[in-house]
């Protein structure tokens, strides 16, 4: 079981730069999302007697804006996710209401996929949400990697527990998280691969999220 978006364009913006823990992670993340960003994605999930695809078209601007909406199948098209800030809003067509989101909804499944709405909205920041220790590196994919371990600062109000997160040493890609809960158990892995270029920059067209239990 498991959920899989496929990545089929996508445009990001200028990067940062710096050294440590925190700052390859800043890097990492801003190639993924730059100053802003427009993607058509596919994304398929998987149950052991069904399969599901939808279709997503998604826009952010900076940390602060992300707009997903979705286009298929055609009992969800019209759908719409609006993080701005700390507030995350849905618009859902069938109704014609407006939701606000509250923060104990962030760890809910987004759309009956495995990831949560934090995941595909970026309610928490990992840049911001989190103190980051780089703990070593090993191989992905057959890249060398940064190994980071993301832990939230008392503060934040975030989904995970925990994170580690394998970020390429030469290309900054994020090819690895492991999404660990409050009581320390790994609850899903994140795994990015099909490396090549789209919209003109090297990135991972294909991300699968698999809950460690299921």
């Amino acid at each position: 079981m498991h959920t899989t978006i496929f990545f089929v364009f996508i445009w990001v913006a200028a990067q940062a730069w710096g050294q440590d823990a925190k700052d390859i992670v800043r890097r990492a993340e801003a190639r993924t999302r730059g100053g802003s960003s427009a993607s058509r994605l596919t994304i398929t999930t998987v149950r052991p007697t069904w399969k599901r695809e939808m279709a997503v078209k998604a826009w952010t601007q900076g940390n602060d804006l992300t707009l997903i909406l979705v286009t298929a199948p055609a009992k969800d098209k019209g759908i719409v996710f609006l993080r701005r800030g700390r507030e995350v809003w849905n618009w859902i067509p069938s109704i014609e209401r407006n939701i606000k989101l509250p923060p104990s909804m962030m760890g809910q499944s987004w759309m009956g996929t495995d990831f949560t709405n934090d995941d595909l909205v970026k309610e928490a920041s990992i840049v911001e949400d989190y103190e980051h220790r780089l703990e070593g590196e090993d191989s992905v994919g057959g890249r060398l990697c940064h190994r980071i371990r993301l832990t939230p600062k008392p503060e934040a109000s975030v989904v995970w527990g925990r994170l580690v997160m394998w970020v390429d040493k030469r290309d900054l890609l994020m090819l690895r998280t492991e999404y660990y809960d409050e009581a320390g158990g790994l609850a899903n892995t994140l795994m990015a691969s099909d490396v090549r270029m789209l919209g003109g920059r090297l990135l991972p067209g294909r991300v699968e999220m698999v809950p460690a239990d299921k």
